[in-house]
């Protein structure tokens, strides 16, 4: 395929479309943040996907560094993938009883990351996370959990919570429709920063099951880890007889085939998988220790259950997703490489990037548009000063970035046939379809996008 269409390309199909989904779905789509809000415009309508494009109902074609947030690890429609599940559909799409697919994935999943002696297929990964915490509780005879603020954990009741007028106090829904009592055992700390968490675990002693965090945060943009701040928190959990839970759905076979533990090096009582663990298919799952997922129904008292879990269409695709990157193991050496060629484009603009491995944000932090100045050695450590404020660390942080400047570049991007994500506190998602050519174009586009 050729290079999108640019400016001018022609997207009446998809305004017709959108204009339709508007009277018959809440916004016009069935996730917020595809309809552009953030950015502003109108979204276009996919038609369909192939490797490193997508294309759009007019016909539009773009270099797509979305991969449906993340699980397109491979690019879109790959062939061993795509031929697997055509096979298994003739067999029937679902059964609502065993098969032998999910005990292959669930073989595999433990395979790749051995903390993961038992595991629960589910078909989402808002239902993933909240079945974790269930189990915690249940495990620790518990109420309350500790999350962090610009860590996204899906949109169950208990876990649609931000920090109140403090950084470190109870949490208030943050969606209409969520009763404070849901919320009420859910405190927010700040990311990347231990006296925060500290304080919560003092101030609420033998009262918490579980801290849940995302091992590298990617719903703020991505932001990894401080050096330490993940082994501290398992440290204090197991002083505090609390369970730690890594949040893996978008990471999770991304970072590594190993996931968060392997490149992090920390390990967690339970794990919650989506996006590639289900090769794009509607599949998630979660496990951890076999002592704490034996309190899971129907070996134990915690109860979770789902008519679609376990699919075996999904299932299929996650194994041949899983399979393909066991045997080709350059994959993840492929994407890193060419993710760090776009952190590089982007430090050029003066933008300041996070990134780790394949996945990536660049942040219009203050003052991103300042040209910097040639320092003479006695103002180094200012220098230094002023380079460590337009680092993101934590919600906060993100907050602070200019989200005009970003609205601006995405629709040059967009012109420019190249699709990143509409909203400043998304990733950027690499996948092993990306050429080099693709990248280097890319690189003069982001180039293009924010200089001009």
């Amino acid at each position: 395929m050729d290079a999108g269409k640019g400016v001018g390309m022609n997207t009446t199909k998809s305004q017709q479309l959108f204009h339709k989904a508007k009277e018959l779905i809440p916004g016009g789509v069935n996730s917020p943040v595809r309809a552009f809000g953030a950015v502003g415009g109108q979204p276009f309508f996919v038609e369909y996907a192939q490797g490193p494009w997508i294309v759009d109902a007019d016909g539009n074609r773009y270099v797509d560094y979305v991969c449906s947030w993340g699980p397109g690890i491979l690019g879109h429609a790959h062939p061993r993938v795509i031929e697997a599940v055509k096979k298994v559909c003739e067999n029937g799409l679902t059964f609502g009883a065993p098969t032998a697919g999910e005990v292959e994935l669930s073989e595999i999943i433990r395979t790749c990351v051995p903390d993961m002696e038992m595991v629960r297929l589910v078909s989402s990964g808002t239902e993933a996370v909240m079945s974790a915490v269930r189990v915690a509780r249940g495990y620790t005879g518990r109420d309350k959990i500790i999350k962090f603020a610009g860590n996204y954990h899906g949109h169950s009741d208990g876990l649609l919570v931000k920090a109140g007028s403090g950084l470190m106090t109870q949490s208030v829904p943050d969606s209409a429709g969520v009763p404070e009592d849901y919320a009420a055992n859910t405190l927010t700390a700040v990311y990347n920063d231990e006296e925060s968490v500290r304080k919560l675990m003092e101030e609420n002693n033998g009262q918490i099951a579980a801290i849940v965090v995302e091992p590298v945060a990617a719903n703020m943009g991505v932001v990894p880890p401080k050096d330490g701040f993940l082994k501290f928190l398992r440290n204090i959990t197991e002083e505090n007889d609390a369970l730690l839970i890594f949040d893996e759905v978008i990471t999770g076979f991304r970072l590594s085939l190993g996931g968060a533990t392997e490149y992090t090096g920390v390990h967690a009582d339970l794990h919650t998988f989506g996006k590639i663990v289900g090769g794009g298919m509607p599949l998630a799952a979660y496990g951890g220790r076999r002592d704490i997922m034996s309190c899971v129904a129907p070996l134990g008292p915690v109860y979770q259950a789902g008519t679609l879990s376990g699919n075996p269409v999904a299932v299929t695709a996650g194994i041949t997703t899983l399979k393909i990157l066991m045997e080709d193991t350059g994959i993840y050496e492929r994407i890193d490489r060419r993710a760090a060629k776009l952190e590089e484009a982007f430090r050029e603009t003066g933008l300041s990037v996070n990134r780790a491995g394949s996945l990536l944000s660049a942040f219009f932090v203050p003052g991103w548009n300042v040209p910097e100045r040639k320092e003479t050695v006695p103002e180094a450590k200012e220098q230094e000063r002023r380079a460590e404020e337009r680092n993101v660390e934590n919600y906060e942080d993100a907050c602070r970035c200019d989200r005009q400047a970003f609205a601006d570049y995405f629709h040059k991007m967009l012109a420019q046939g190249i699709y990143v994500a509409p909203s400043q506190f998304e990733a950027m998602f690499v996948s092993d379809a990306h050429s080099d050519e693709l990248i280097d174009r890319t690189c003069e586009a982001i180039r293009k996008s924010i200089k001009a």
